[in-house]
């Protein structure tokens, strides 16, 4: 009986002693991201193969530490199925925050699709005008990608861990907003309290990050 128990114990120190997982290794070309949210952590793994720039300039505000203090300000739900759309954050309109637009990469070129969980640069009329503001889809959405006339959005990468946190920022109370985000708006934004990449050295860009300082926008 005693010889049970303590081989019991040793098995249960043996679990106990095992190291925690962590998140697999991207494959080549891929930068994975952490976003340490109020909600909860979510993994991204970039694809700086596919979509160099569009990946070159997302890291460049985690780099510099643009992200932290941001928030997942919008939930966009389908009327039809409201636990798919998709969930978008990012610098919003904080002038202080932004580095130069982003030129479009679009999904015909890349080879990407906006697929459940791949995360894609917003921009406003000009497509050529992303900055550090991006969404996350919960669900495919085929209408995002490059067709015709259409340029489309950026998608840039996949989450890979933490899809629970996404949905369940989509689901989140929101009103508020106007025209396409009319409705949209999140009551209670998500803090983005950390971003950080996984892999490779941190390349800040080494400008003035006035929002630090306390410096208000301009105008």
């Amino acid at each position: 009986m005693l010889r049970r128990v303590f081989v019991a114990g040793l098995a249960l120190l043996a679990v106990s002693a095992a190291p925690a997982p962590q998140p697999s290794r991207p494959v080549p070309g891929q930068v994975r991201v952490r976003l340490v949210t109020s909600m909860g952590t979510i993994t991204l793994a970039l694809d700086a193969k596919r979509a160099p720039k569009t990946v070159a300039n997302f890291l460049a505000y985690v780099d510099d530490g643009r992200l932290e203090g941001t928030n997942f300000y919008r939930t966009a739900r389908r009327k039809t199925e409201p636990t798919k759309g998709f969930i978008q954050g990012g610098v919003g309109t904080d002038a202080r925050r932004m580095l130069d637009p982003l030129p479009l990469e679009p999904t015909s070129k890349t080879g990407l699709r906006h697929l459940n969980g791949t995360i894609s640069m917003a921009h406003g009329p000009n497509p050529n005008s992303a900055n550090g503001n991006f969404s996350i889809m919960v669900g495919d959405n085929p209408g995002l990608d490059a067709r015709g006339a259409n340029l489309g959005f950026a998608a840039f990468g996949q989450v890979v861990g933490g899809m629970d946190v996404v949905q369940r920022i989509l689901a989140l109370p929101s009103g508020g907003g106007r025209d396409v985000m009319k409705g949209q708006m999140i009551l209670k934004p998500v803090t983005i309290i950390r971003a950080e990449r996984l892999d490779g050295v941190a390349k800040p860009t080494g400008r003035v990050r006035p929002w630090l300082l306390g410096l208000k926008p301009a105008g």
